[in-house]
């Protein structure tokens, strides 16, 4: 062969080469491409499945879905995970930021995506807002085949498929939510042993712990709740982890909110609780630091409460501490006499709000006696407050037939009371409002609001108007 006709060979092949690459590049990217969409599709109408199922039957239909590609997270409204079909609620974090999340219940529906670290292949993520206000999310799995994939918001510039990843457990984070969880799991537990309490609702919050417990509880039985708790932290007792079988399972008694299929991984707390947990937890109790409920509210027939552990209980303590010294400032008072001056200076307001509404009584007064018996009365007072605007309305009344109008300068306008002796000031009432960008209303003798207007324009619109 030629030398000619061997370049001329070699040439042909470089070009076939070469077509064939560009070829199969343009292919794999129509193909990647037309595979996304799928993807995307398939989620959509996953989440549009799910959105009916959980309206009709709540937690019941995601606790019976099996799906190895799919993964669906139910939100409340500030972002606290109420349900995940692959992971234990109790120990995801607040999706409040998620951008999917966010877009949801600002329009109803929302969308985002992240890259994995590891595969460097984006995750799709879905919202959508139901009519109580919570959020249905549905996102492909994170983990597959036994890979674990990692999502972030951006990848560094060096990111290459085979690329070895470094990363490290940020402590203060991770030993911050061991301390709360592990904390969450003494007080469940021994409220459960005191009142029977179940645990119905548990978020670790940027701030506190919210739980909501499934009976009432007293103050006081918080309060010793609180302190058989913290004895358990004062212990140190070990916190153990154990993998039972199914018959060692079965003899066990164990807290659980939902049916677990599977290895069950069993957290116990000597004298305190034995739960079904798959989170992270201090190594013994005494790691903890510190339990303090910092506040509890009825609700939805049991209690919510607010509680803090470890440093968030110690930054909590020394807050106090703060107000206080501010407050004990303000009032003169040591830190041991605070409430004392407080009730002092409770005691020195409520004398003047006597004395206050005995003085402006004298003056409705003396406005009542100045009145002509059938003369519009409009009177202009600053500083008064609903009450004071109601009560010099009526008392007008009483000295004539007239339009009465008692009116008071707001940092928003004017606050405003209508009344006349046997007449109806709702239509005059309606027609100030919409003059005057106002809001009130009332029964026809008295109409009681506020508007955007002076003091001065009001009293101008009643003279014009005050035959409506």
């Amino acid at each position: 062969m030629s030398t000619m006709t061997k370049r001329i060979f070699r040439a042909t092949l470089l070009v076939g080469v070469a077509v064939l690459i560009a070829s199969l590049t343009l292919v794999m990217g129509a193909l990647y491409s037309y595979f996304g969409r799928v993807q995307e599709s398939q989620l959509r109408d996953e989440l549009s499945l799910a959105v009916v199922g959980v309206e009709q039957n709540g937690t019941d239909y995601l606790k019976q879905l099996r799906s190895d590609q799919y993964r669906i997270t139910w939100l409340c409204a500030d972002g606290a995970v109420l349900y995940d079909t692959q992971a234990d609620a109790e120990s995801m974090e607040n999706h409040a930021q998620r951008q999917e999340v966010q877009q949801a219940l600002a329009t109803g529906e929302g969308e985002s995506s992240r890259y994995s670290d590891t595969l460097l292949q984006k995750t799709v993520y879905y919202a959508k807002r139901l009519p109580d206000g919570t959020v249905l999310r549905v996102s492909d799995v994170h983990e597959q085949a036994g890979i674990i994939w990692h999502t972030v918001d951006a990848l560094p510039a060096a990111a290459a498929p085979g690329a070895a990843v470094a990363g490290c457990i940020d402590w203060d984070w991770r030993f911050d939510k061991m301390q709360q969880h592990t904390g969450e799991h003494i007080l469940s537990g021994i409220l459960h042993q005191m009142f029977g309490a179940e645990n119905v609702g548990f978020h670790v919050g940027t701030e506190v712990v919210r739980m909501d417990t499934s009976v009432p509880i007293s103050p006081e039985g918080l309060r010793q709740a609180e302190l058989a708790a913290n004895r358990i932290v004062w212990q140190d007792v070990p916190v153990l982890i154990s993998y039972p079988t199914r018959e060692e399972l079965a003899a066990l008694v164990y807290r659980s909110k939902k049916e677990i299929e599977g290895q069950v991984r069993i957290v116990t707390i000597p004298g305190a609780d034995v739960c079904a947990c798959c989170g992270t937890h201090t190594r013994t109790t005494g790691q903890v630091g510190q339990i303090k409920i910092l506040a509890s509210e009825n609700y939805k027939g049991g209690v919510r409460l607010s509680v803090v552990c470890g440093a968030r209980a110690l930054a909590a303590a020394q807050a106090m501490r703060a107000r206080q010294a501010e407050i004990g400032a303000l009032l003169s008072a040591k830190a041991d006499q605070t409430a004392v001056a407080v009730h002092r200076v409770y005691d020195e307001y409520t004398a003047l709000k006597f004395t206050h509404f005995g003085l402006c009584s004298q003056l409705f007064d003396a406005l009542a006696q100045l009145t002509a018996p059938d003369a519009d009365a409009i009177r202009t007072l600053p500083g008064l407050d609903p009450d004071g605007l109601h009560r010099l309305a009526v008392r007008l009344t009483e000295a004539t037939t007239g339009l009465c109008a008692a009116l008071t300068p707001t940092e928003k306008g004017t606050g405003y009371c209508l009344a006349r002796r046997d007449g109806d000031v709702r239509a005059l009432t309606k027609a100030l409002n919409a003059a005057l960008n106002g809001r009130g209303g009332g029964k026809p003798g008295i109409c009681q609001g506020s508007c955007a207007a002076t003091p001065e324009q009001v009293e101008r619109f009643l003279k014009e108007n005050n035959k409506l």
